[in-house]
């Protein structure tokens, strides 16, 4: 897979324009559950000349205990996202795309490999809303929730925009980046990233790779 290495600080400009409005006909529409089929795309890895810094995130997860990212994720391969459980399209089409290639490896480094979903709607993500929601992509996925002033300023250090949802046209509407961050376990620094038009081959390609912090 052909891969691009851009400067960090270029990108950082770069990411905070890739954003998605996410909004649902009602608060209390389920998700769409999409796969993604399409021929894996032979850029979907932007491999960072210079990784992000982990960011320093103390949250809540499913089960309501406190979550340190920094101390949890240590020396394990790890992919973070941030959206929320009542987009209709982006945010489950991505997390189950991770999900499936996921399914692909092998037992060992399923385990070891850390995927973290922390919501941009904190008031309506609970720890349960986010427990039932993930369950039903990935039972081990890490689900994350809190204050969102605290989870925009994690965001923006990874050159993520997120805002506050608000209601349009009767619609409620969160506007995020979409970008996947693939974190190594070698120096936990998120060395490469992934945009919404990542796909299941993508993922399943590129995971065996991330799992070792080699480049995809």
């Amino acid at each position: 897979m052909r891969t691009k290495k851009f400067a960090a600080a270029a990108l950082l400009a770069a990411a905070a324009l890739t954003l998605s409005a996410c909004g649902s006909g009602d608060d209390t529409a389920a998700p769409v559950t999409v796969v993604s089929e399409e021929p894996g795309s032979d850029k979907a890895a932007t491999v960072l000349d210079k990784p992000f810094e982990k960011p320093d995130l103390v949250l809540t997860d499913t089960n309501g205990k406190t979550y340190d990212l920094r101390e949890e994720t240590a020396g394990r391969p790890t992919l973070i996202y941030f959206g929320y459980t009542n987009c209709p399209d982006v945010c489950p089409l991505t997390m189950n795309n991770i999900a499936v290639a996921k399914k692909q490896l092998p037992k060992a480094e399923q385990d070891e490999l850390r995927v973290v979903f922390v919501t941009t709607d904190p008031e309506r993500d609970t720890a349960a809303e986010l427990g039932k929601w993930l369950k039903g992509i990935d039972a081990q996925v890490v689900g994350l929730t809190g204050d969102f002033a605290t989870i925009q300023a994690g965001a923006r250090t990874l050159g993520i925009s997120i805002e506050p949802p608000h209601k349009e046209k009767g619609k409620m509407v969160s506007t995020h980046g979409t970008q996947v961050i693939a974190f190594s376990p070698k120096t936990d620094g998120g060395y490469v990233l992934y945009g919404e038009d990542a796909t299941v081959e993508d993922y399943t390609k590129d995971l065996p790779k991330l799992i070792k912090g080699e480049n995809p």
